[in-house]
């Protein structure tokens, strides 16, 4: 799972699911961006530090913990989103707290994992740059350049759990699976309130609504 973006009440949620499901905190991988859009970005870190497993850094923590300018999402410029995360990313900004800070800052850029036989890697955007969005519609190309860069680092994987562009989908590259787990803080713009994540159990891929 990945994008809480300051949804505290989203973020508790999936991890009340997570629990009646008995999937333990080591097994709660977040790709990022915990802090973004919404209004409680220290509460969603409270969440993910009582209660979340592994993570690694999104764009956003980056920021935050340098305490830099703006939010680093690579929204284009003009663009509704720019103009709009000028004021959220203000409000993060001012919410965090040095504490805050220093654990985003520890945060990983990877993770790997091993499950059902294979080995995955977990980035936030893409793999030469962690804004960029790479979105269901790509060309193979797209995700064969980022496996190269991948692999040049990692070492061989057979998949990669991805996030960033808040779409969950899942391409087939040959034999290898990239994979959006989407975002549990807000919905994939497909006019329904629900958010999504996705497991990964015995091999078998399952994105959710949340």
């Amino acid at each position: 799972f990945g994008g809480a973006y300051s949804n505290r009440q989203a973020l508790r949620a999936l991890f009340d699911m997570a629990e009646r499901k008995g999937i333990a905190r080591d097994r709660r991988i977040c790709t990022g961006d915990v802090v973004a859009y919404g209004a409680d970005g220290p509460g969603c870190i409270a969440e993910m530090r009582g209660r979340g497993g592994p993570a690694i850094a999104g764009n956003v923590e980056k920021q935050l913990a340098a305490e830099a300018t703006d939010c680093g999402c690579g929204f284009e410029a003009g663009s509704v989103c720019a103009a709009l995360s000028v004021g959220w990313y203000a409000h993060a900004q001012a919410a965090c707290t040095e504490e805050d800070r220093a654990w985003m800052a520890a945060l990983p850029d990877w993770l790997v994992f091993r499950h059902g036989g294979r080995r995955y890697a977990v980035l936030h955007g893409g793999a030469d740059d962690i804004s960029r969005f790479i979105w269901p519609s790509d060309a193979d190309a797209v995700f064969e350049r980022q496996f190269s860069v991948l692999e040049d680092r990692l070492g061989p994987l057979d998949g990669v759990i991805a996030g960033h562009s808040g779409i969950p989908f899942h391409r087939r590259i040959g034999a290898r699976d990239w994979i959006n787990a989407g975002a549990v803080g807000l919905p994939p713009n497909d006019g329904a309130p629900e958010t999504r994540y996705a497991t990964l159990e015995k091999g078998r891929l399952t994105l959710h609504r949340l």
